[in-house]
Formats: structure tokens, C-alpha cells, sequence
């Protein structure tokens, strides 16, 4: 029986039935999104869920199953007296069960399953998308398995613990996750939820699905399109004993029409007249592959993107990301993943699928999957829709050489099961330095696994200047690393602008963001601004911006969507200002450069200077003479010229400006407090500090007092904590 509006209350009646544990971390919320309404318990998320290696003969296993949870070193419990819907995961309010699984505990599933017929010539096959963490899968009793691994899929051959005769066949499968207490990639869960860490996760929440297949049958498909060479690489892995006269054939599909075939166990084809896929035209084809014994014995199904992706230099020598020859500023948000009522689960396919649409239809052309990896048809749908992304690699400790190599095991497995999506153009194995280490040899090894995607050593923080991108991080920002010779300069997050929507929040106080503001039109001119700045970055050289985010995530309400989806918070002046970054950007003349450009002289002291010392007249001869920029040799992305350590600096420089400029800026990277004086005028107050190079618009008095001549520039900065650097020059933006 399909459940709708009634299904909240079907997962109130399973709720009651245990008592919750009253240590229980999990917020007393009931935000949902509207698609829990359509979610069916007796059977949800009924698609197949692996587009690109699909198969006819399968029986989907989510839907009600049984639980208990015992102590980890305790055998397999007596009873499973609790009920919960698979694949959501225990600690959600669409598994019905809205618990939680410490550290030292277990937490057990079973279900029964119907035989599935097979002759005696085929196997059974038991298919997880995912289990955080460790699972044991136990079939009538006997282990057939395990698996460890949060994020990646995995496949038993079930078919010789199947009862013989029997009806019904049992399947149990026991979880272990140390969450935020172990060392294994974990992503953004933790124990105990704060500011941007979330709500754990636990067990079973991917499908879990069965398939009847041949003895000899397709385990694994590795697809290398080559734009430039006009080809498509089929590497075909077969599981089981090969036929004497077996043979692989390999069709290519426009539409229903083969346009290329091959036999043989890899084969590459030529594509006539390669039609690209991009996000203006995501074009894919279809792929189809038979394993043959005069007959055939497994078919599957698949598909491909014909696609390049490469770090290239621009008409104005920068480098830049260029898809497919051409260059494209990518830009769009950072993606949690997260769902209010499935946390790491969407409640059905259109949800996951509305996400990639809306960010669509709100301008942007890339997102960045942030410490999380998706089922398969998240990327399918990205890849229909045409939907660049950028994949990190989710984040743990990874302190020790087995927690390194769990690592190492994980991100291979990330690699190997999503390398066929045309969607994805970037691999991003750390984030601001969670869990760094060995970064020069995780690069040389995704390069060399995936010669056909970019690699961003790190995104933000610890850049070992390896890799494909230099990538910054800079809130609310923007900001752009300096520009390089070899690698792109990218802007790996800003923004964060946070603004809760009563009614539409996780919980009703304490909600936050890396700006607050308390109305629409408030965030959205900020918004606005940002793009406005984020325009000059572009005429100085960036390559690619991601905002933070998608949608509100827990406290976090810095979304462009509130949590549950129901309300975008951009609007259309802000939509608009997204895709004017597609258009040419501005010209921007460094009249005045910056340090970051070639080290420029200033004079400067650390000793209070008398009051006048902003005013032209000043005579600053006895004051030190150093090249900028001034600060900590340990600030990241700061071109250190003079080592400054003191609490407070102030510098002067006099340059010759031959004409006035018609849109000046100044060009300040400070950290932190700073203010700013052009020929004695007051230019800019700057609290605070930024990540790199921000734009500041000279108006009124400070225009009028830039004229052309001599100008004297005066800085006074103030270090507070953290971070310590100041560097100022003056821009022309047109």
C-alpha cells in the first residue's frame, strides 16, 4: 500500500514502539521536506540504482526490516524486536527509527527475502550502495562477507548459502561505526552535532538490491572516452568461469542506433563525428555490453560522455579550466548532501535529482560534492542534466599509517566506482587540511589512476603546490590565490551568507552563518555585492568560484535553499548577477601593484607615529624601508617581503599617477584590522581580515583626492590573532 501525508504518522507509530535512549545527541526536530510525503516504506527508492551497469533481472531489498542493537562484543542477538526502513539510515526520521548507535555498540538488520529463481547454471548476487561502516552480511546464517567503507559499493555471491528448496531465504547484516571517535573517512559526522558538523550516520542508507546472473557475467565496466582522439575505451571485467567460445561484445548507441561495436575484453571504438557533452548540451551515449556463448548470457546496460577537461592558458596568458578546448569559468555552490528527514539519504529520486536541477536553474554549472560521495544516480542525474562537479574525498583524521592506508583503500574506491561520469572534472582528496599528509604522492597517484580529471591538492589551507589548481578559501570573501605559471587559480569557498526562514529551520535558536542577516532584500544585496567582487577576481585572473551552499545544513542556514527545500532564498536581480559570470569579465589596470605582483618598497615602522603621519607633508625618512607585503612567512597565500611579528604596523609609499583612473579601487589584503589613506584622505576601514586580495571601491573624498601626480599611500594595520599580513595597491576596473 502506497503512504503519503500519512506516512509521518506510520513513522510515529514505529517511533513508539521503543523507547529512545535519553543520551541521544539527535535534535527533537520534525522538519521534513515535501517529498517524505511520497516516500512509499513498504517499498522506497525503487529504482534501480546502478545506471551505469544496469540490469533487467533484479529484485529491490529496501523497505521494512528488523534491528537490534547490543554491545559490539556480544553475538548476534536473540531477537529483532525493532522496526526500520531500509535504506534510511537509524538515526533519521524516515527510518522510523530515530535512534542512535555509540561507539561500542552494534547495530544488527535482519530481513527475509524471497528465493529468487535461478537454474543451476546462474548465481545470486547481493548488492549494497553503501553501509557506514564496517558491515558483516550473514545469509541463513552463514557469512558471506564483509566490507569497510562508508562511501562505496559492494557486491557478495550469495548463491551458495541460499537454503535449496526454501521459500525464504535470511539476511542479517551487522554495523559497526565508531563515527567521529575512529579514524576512518567520516565526512562532516560527528557525535555530537555543532556548527558546521553534523548529525551522525550509521548503517545501511543505500539501496540494497539482488540480481540473478550468469556463472560468467559482467563485474565491472571502466569507461576512457578520448575528445581529442575521437575514441571510447571499454575495459570489460568478467567474474566466474569463462566458456570455452565466450565472447565480449561491446555496441556504442546514438539513441537506439549502434554507430560502433567490438568484440573482445577491451576495445576501443571510433566515434564518428563526437557529439560533445557540456552542461549547455549534455549529450550522452549509450553503451551496451554481452558476454556471448552462442547465446546470450548477461547483458548489461551503460552510457558515456564524450568530454575534455585541462588547465590551459587563456588570451591573456592566465590559466584557466577549459572543457572541452574552451575556457569556462566554473561556478557554483559547495553540496553537503544532507536532507533533514534522510540526513544522508534523500527521501526519493526526484529529490536528489531536484537539487542538481534547481542549482541549474539558479545560473551555476558546477558543484562541489564537499566530503561526501553520493549514490550512482546523484551522478547520473548530474550527468543528464549537465552538472559539472567537483569530488572530494571524504575527510577523517587519518592519524597513523592504518588509518592512512584505510584512507588510501577508500579514495582508491572512490576513484574506480565514479570514473565513468562525464560530470565529474575534478578530484579533491583533502579539505583545508583535514587529514593531510602524503599529498605530493595522493596527487602523483590520482594522476596517474585518472589521467582524464584535474586533481586540487587541497582545497583551502595547507597547498603543498602540487596538483592542478591552487585553491583558496575565503569567507564571506572573495578572494583568489595568486596567479601561477602552471595551475589555475580557483576559489574553493566563499560566501556563507546566513539568514534563517521561520518555519524552515532545523532548530528554532542558535542557528548561524558566516554572515548573518535578518531579511531577504539584506542578504541579497550582500549576495550581489559579492558577485560584483567576485567579477573583478575574474578580470585579474580566477578560473573558478564555489559559494557555501546549496541549502542550509542543520544550524547552518548560509544556503541559497533553506534546509527542507521549500524556499530559495536568491532572487531573481541575485539570479541574474550569477550568470553575468559568464560573460567577459572586467579589464582590471594595476596602476598601483601589489606586492603579489613583484615586491614593492614601503617605508614603515612598528613604533606609534606622531598623528600626522597619515598626511602628505609627513616626513617618513627615519622610518625602515623594506619590500611589501609586510607579516607572518606562514600566512597562506601571502607573498611575504618583510617579516612583520609586532601588534601594529605603519607603512607609506609615494607613487606617480600619470593619469586619474575612471573606476579606482584599492587592492588590500590585510590581516587583520586595517585602514587606508590616499594623500591624507581617509580611504577605507577595513575590521576584521580576508584570505587574499579584496576590491574596495574609492569614493567621494578619497576619489577626489587621487589625482594625478605624486600619491602618498598610508597604512595602518592591527594584528589581533590568527593570520598576520598587510599589502595594499590602487586598480583600475573597467
Amino acid at each position: 500500500m502506497r503512504l503519503t501525508a500519512t506516512f509521518a504518522i506510520a513513522l510515529l507509530a514505529l517511533q513508539t514502539q521503543q523507547p529512545a535512549q535519553p543520551a541521544s545527541p539527535i535534535p527533537a526536530t520534525h522538519l521534513q521536506t515535501k517529498w517524505a510525503a511520497d516516500v512509499n516504506p513498504e517499498h522506497p527508492l525503487p529504482e534501480y540504482p546502478r545506471p551505469q551497469m544496469e540490469r533487467k533481472q533484479w529484485s529491490n531489498l529496501n523497505g521494512p526490516w528488523t534491528y537490534a542493537i547490543v554491545a559490539a562484543d556480544a553475538p548476534r542477538p536473540a531477537t529483532f524486536d525493532k522496526k526500520i526502513i531500509v535504506p534510511y539510515p537509524i538515526e533519521s526520521q524516515l527510518s522510523g527509527a530515530g535512534e542512535w548507535v555509540a561507539p561500542n555498540q552494534r547495530l544488527w538488520y535482519r530481513r527475509t527475502f524471497a528465493t529468487p529463481p535461478r537454474s543451476t547454471q546462474q548465481r545470486v548476487l547481493l548488492n549494497f550502495g553503501a553501509v557506514d561502516w564496517q558491515a558483516d552480511v550473514y545469509v541463513n546464517g552463514a557469512k558471506v562477507g564483509s566490507h569497510r567503507g562508508g562511501y562505496d559499493p559492494f557486491t557478495f555471491d550469495i548463491t551458495d548459502a541460499l537454503k535449496p528448496g526454501a521459500a525464504e531465504q535470511e539476511l542479517v547484516v551487522a554495523v559497526m561505526d565508531p563515527t567521529d571517535e575512529g579514524q576512518q573517512p567520516r565526512g562532516k559526522q560527528v557525535r555530537r552535532p555543532r556548527s558546521i558538523f553534523y548529525t551522525e550516520v550509521t548503517g545501511i542508507w543505500q539501496t540494497v538490491w539482488l540480481e540473478t546472473v550468469p556463472d560468467w557475467h559482467v563485474a565491472n565496466l571502466r569507461i576512457d572516452p578520448n575528445l581529442d582522439a575521437g575514441t571510447v575505451t571499454v575495459a570489460v571485467a568478467t567474474a566466474g568461469t569463462r566458456p570455452a567460445i565466450g565472447v565480449e561484445r561491446i555496441m556504442v548507441l546514438d539513441g537506439t542506433r549502434v554507430i560502433a561495436s567490438a568484440g573482445g575484453p577491451t576495445s576501443t571504438l571510433r566515434i564518428p563525428s563526437p557529439h560533445r557533452w557540456s552542461p549547455s548540451d549534455p549529450f550522452l551515449y549509450g553503451l551496451r555490453v554481452v558476454l556471448e556463448n552462442g547465446d546470450y548470457l548477461d547483458t548489461v546496460q551503460s552510457y558515456f560522455g564524450m568530454r575534455s577537461i585541462a588547465v590551459r592558458a587563456d588570451a591573456t596568458g592566465a590559466k584557466k579550466l577549459f572543457l572541452n578546448g574552451e575556457p569556462l569559468f566554473q561556478f557554483g555552490p559547495l553540496d553537503q548532501g544532507w536532507w533533514p528527514d534522510g540526513l544522508y539519504t534523500a527521501p526519493t529520486d526526484e529529490a536528489l535529482a531536484f537539487d542538481i536541477q534547481k542549482t541549474h536553474d539558479l545560473g551555476f554549472n558546477v558543484i562541489r560534492k564537499h566530503v561526501k560521495v553520493e549514490p550512482a544516480r546523484w551522478y547520473y542525474h548530474a550527468d543528464r542534466l549537465g552538472m559539472l562537479v567537483w569530488q572530494d574525498m571524504p575527510s577523517g583524521d587519518n592519524k597513523g599509517a592504518e588509518a592512512e592506508a584505510e584512507y588510501f583503500r577508500e579514495l582508491q574506491a572512490e576513484i574506480d566506482n565514479l570514473r565513468n561520469h562525464p560530470s565529474i572534472v575534478m578530484w579533491v582528496p583533502f579539505n583545508e587540511g583535514w587529514g593531510q599528509h602524503a599529498t605530493a604522492d595522493v596527487v602523483d597517484w590520482i594522476k596517474k589512476a585518472d589521467p582524464t580529471r584535474l586533481v586540487n591538492n587541497a582545497s583551502g589551507w595547507t597547498d603543498m603546490h602540487v596538483g592542478d589548481v591552487a585553491d583558496l578559501h575565503s569567507y564571506p570573501g572573495p578572494g583568489m590565490p595568486p596567479i601561477e605559471a602552471a595551475r589555475a587559480s580557483v576559489l574553493g569557498e566563499f560566501g556563507g551568507l546566513g539568514l534563517p526562514i521561520e518555519g524552515h529551520t532545523w532548530v528554532g535558536k542558535g542557528n548561524w552563518g558566516y554572515r548573518s542577516y535578518t531579511t531577504l532584500d539584506e542578504m541579497n544585496a550582500a549576495y550581489r555585492d559579492l558577485i560584483a567582487q567576485l567579477r573583478i577576481h575574474q578580470g585579474d585572473g580566477l578560473a573558478a568560484a564555489i559559494y557555501t551552499q546549496t541549502t542550509d545544513c542543520e544550524i547552518e542556514v548560509n544556503g541559497v535553499m533553506t534546509y527542507d527545500r521549500a524556499v530559495v532564498k536568491l532572487s531573481p536581480e541575485s539570479i541574474a548577477a550569477n550568470k553575468t559570470v559568464y560573460t567577459p569579465p572586467p579589464r582590471v589596470t594595476h596602476l598601483v601593484p601589489s606586492s603579489d605582483h613583484e615586491a614593492q618598497t614601503w617605508r614603515y615602522t612598528t613604533s606609534a607615529p606622531p598623528d600626522t603621519w597619515r598626511q602628505p607633508a609627513f616626513d617618513a625618512s627615519a622610518w625602515s624601508e623594506g619590500p611589501g607585503g609586510f607579516g607572518a612567512t606562514d600566512t597562506r597565500f601571502a607573498r611575504v617581503g618583510t617579516e612583520w611579528k609586532t601588534g601594529d604596523i605603519w607603512l607609506r609609499r609615494v607613487v606617480e599617477l600619470k593619469a586619474v583612473p575612471a573606476a579606482p579601487y584599492l587592492r588590500v589584503f590585510h590581516d587583520d584590522d586595517a585602514e587606508v589613506y590616499v594623500n591624507g584622505v581617509l580611504a577605507a576601514t577595513l575590521p576584521g581580515a580576508n584570505s587574499s586580495y579584496a576590491y574596495v571601491p574609492l569614493t567621494g573624498a578619497a576619489r577626489a583626492a587621487l589625482t594625478p601626480g605624486r600619491v602618498i599611500i598610508a597604512v595602518h594595520a592591527h594584528q589581533v590573532r590568527g593570520g598576520q599580513f598587510i599589502d595594499v595597491g590602487i586598480a583600475d576596473v573597467k
